[in-house]
C-alpha cells in the first residue's frame, strides 16, 4: 500500500518533520521515486483497505449495503454517511469498525482524506513527510524512509485522520493529542509518536443537527 497527498489535501504535523537530519527528505513524486519503489515490492498490489474487520455484517445492516459489499465499499459509505448526512461523529465511524485494520480514503470531488489505524495497531502503517510537505503513507516503512529521510513514524494507533480536522483519537475524542519526538541510534530526530495528553481535554461545545440532508465535511 503507497499513497502521496499534496500538503494541500493532507497537511501533517509539525511534529512529524525532522528539519536538521544526516538522512533528509526527498520529493516523493520526483521522477517517480516512490511509485517505482512500491512496484518493485508490490508488482500488482492497489488497496485502501488492509486487514480484517470482525463486524461485517453489522455494519452492512447499519449502512444499508447488499450482502455482497466488501470491507472496502464499507468503508466508502461510511465515509459517504458521514460527509453527506452526518449521522455519527466521525470519531463514532472509526470506533464502529471493529478488527484489525488500516484504511485510506481520498474523495476526489472534495479533495479531502481520511485515513485511520486500529487502537492495538495490528497491521503495519508509516506515515512522514517529504522535502515538499506532502504526506507518504504505506505499510512498509523502507519505501516511506526513501521519500521522507527522518520525518516519518508509525502512524499513532486508535487515530484517525482527517483534511480539515487533523489527526485525532478515535478512543479518546475529547482529549488532545502530544507529540512525543522519537530517537535513532544516532541520536537524531526521527519524527514523533503521538499520544493521547490526559492532561488535557478540548473543549465542546456540540455540534447541532441540521436535518438529513446537512454536510458536515467542513467539520471532519
Amino acid at each position: 500500500m503507497l499513497a502521496v497527498f499534496d500538503k494541500s489535501v493532507a497537511q501533517s504535523p509539525d511534529a512529524l518533520q525532522s528539519p536538521h537530519s544526516s538522512d533528509p527528505p526527498v520529493s516523493a513524486l520526483k521522477d517517480g521515486l516512490l511509485a517505482r519503489l512500491f512496484s518493485s515490492a508490490h508488482p500488482s498490489s492497489v488497496t485502501i483497505n488492509l486487514g480484517s474487520s470482525e463486524n461485517v455484517a453489522t455494519l452492512k445492516q447499519q449502512y444499508g449495503l447488499n450482502k455482497t459489499a466488501n470491507e472496502a465499499i464499507i468503508v466508502i459509505e461510511a465515509y459517504r454517511t458521514l460527509r453527506d448526512r452526518g449521522p455519527f461523529s466521525p470519531d463514532q465511524v472509526v470506533r464502529d469498525i471493529q478488527g484489525k485494520f488500516t484504511y485510506i480514503l481520498f474523495d476526489s470531488a472534495a479533495k479531502a482524506t481520511f485515513f485511520a489505524a486500529d487502537a492495538d495497531a495490528s497491521v503495519p502503517f508509516f506515515w512522514g513527510t517529504d522535502s515538499e510537505g506532502n504526506v507518504v503513507l504505506s505499510d512498509n516503512a523502507e519505501i516511506v524512509k526513501a521519500g521522507c529521510g527522518k520525518s516519518f513514524a508509525p502512524f499513532p494507533k486508535g487515530c484517525f485522520f482527517t483534511t480539515t480536522g487533523g489527526l485525532r483519537s478515535f478512543e479518546h475524542p475529547l482529549h488532545h493529542l502530544k507529540p512525543v519526538p522519537r530517537v535513532d541510534s544516532k541520536g537524531e530526530m526521527c519524527g514523533a509518536n503521538f499520544k493521547v495528553d490526559e492532561a488535557s481535554r478540548k473543549e465542546t461545545s456540540g455540534m447541532p443537527r441540521v436535518g438529513s440532508a446537512a454536510n458536515w465535511s467542513s467539520n471532519f
